[in-house]
């Protein structure tokens, strides 16, 4: 059983990263898109939402088109992992402070209690995905 699921997670490597890469590249583009809607998660101890906002924008395209890259996957891996625990305090902040997103399309407005805490576990999931590509894959060269 164990020998048929890693041939499985084997076959699924490649194709997730794509799926991966593009996700970041689609949300880092949404942040030049409505910004506004990302900096009301921003916590307010933190300055500048607007250019934070930017910068994470453009650190999830630049890490999402690396990843796809073999030369550039295993450090931009690593990026993604540590934008994501440098994101972690917005998503807190979100749980925490019944954020309303003014401006957001109506079905992400005003998530539940529910959907604002399970975004605390997906980070750990993002962690581990990109993780998973920290590690040489077969065919890259190394």
């Amino acid at each position: 059983m164990r020998d048929s699921f890693d041939r499985l997670l084997a076959r699924l490597k490649r194709p997730l990263l794509y799926v991966m890469g593009v996700l970041y590249v689609v949300a880092g583009v949404m942040h030049f898109v409505v910004p506004q809607v990302y900096a009301q998660i921003i916590p307010p101890f933190l300055p500048a939402p607007l250019a934070l906002v930017y910068l994470s924008g453009v650190a999830e395209i630049v890490l999402g088109l690396g990843v796809m890259v073999p030369r550039t996957r295993r450090v931009a891996a690593w990026g993604l992992i540590a934008l994501l625990v440098a994101i972690f305090p917005a998503n807190v902040y979100m749980a925490t402070s019944d954020v309303v997103l003014t401006g957001a399309p109506a079905a992400i407005r005003d998530p539940s209690g529910v959907g604002r805490w399970a975004r605390l576990p997906l980070q750990a999931v993002l962690v581990l995905w990109a993780w998973w590509y920290t590690r040489p894959m077969p065919g890259d060269g190394g």
